[in-house]
């Protein structure tokens, strides 16, 4: 993989990215979430009063262990489930489509057993395509470096 940009939407200027944790709700585990869509990094900015769009250029590093999905598969739901129930990964960098907020619902309903697998991807394969990359290791974040901010209102 070339040099490519990768997007973070925030409250903030972040110029100095770093591991975040939290209570599980992620799909990919604790770390640094970006995106190549811009649109989607807009997005979520969009959710803050303050919301502003951070670039970063990425140079993938090919001595970290990365986990890449290239499409939503039963191994992609797999990761996801045993993130949110907190089980640690041990990669540096996790690829893949993520689980927004309507999939999140179908996950959540199938981690408690309201619907099966099955139902799961019935529900799910309508959904847009979306993209992200959690930099899940200190190391991993030195693959990307700031470019700039921009205060989207």
């Amino acid at each position: 993989m070339s040099k490519q940009v990768v997007y973070n939407g925030s409250n903030c200027k972040v110029d100095k990215p770093e591991i975040r944790t939290g209570k599980y709700t992620k799909d990919f585990g604790n770390g640094f979430y970006c995106t190549i869509l811009k649109e989607q990094a807009k997005k979520w900015a969009k959710k803050y009063k303050t919301p502003v769009l951070n670039l970063y250029e990425y140079d993938e590093e090919l001595n970290l262990k990365i986990k890449e999905f290239t499409i939503m598969t039963e191994e992609w739901l797999d990761f996801i489930v045993s993130c949110r129930n907190g089980k640690e990964h041990g990669y540096d960098i996790v690829i893949g489509a993520m689980a927004d907020d309507q999939v999140y619902n179908y996950v959540t309903d199938l981690i408690a057993g309201n619907i099966t697998r099955e139902a799961f991807w019935e529900l799910a394969k309508f959904k847009h395509p979306t993209h992200q990359i959690a930099f899940c290791t200190e190391k991993s974040l030195k693959t990307i470096k700031f470019i700039k901010s921009i205060n989207l209102y």
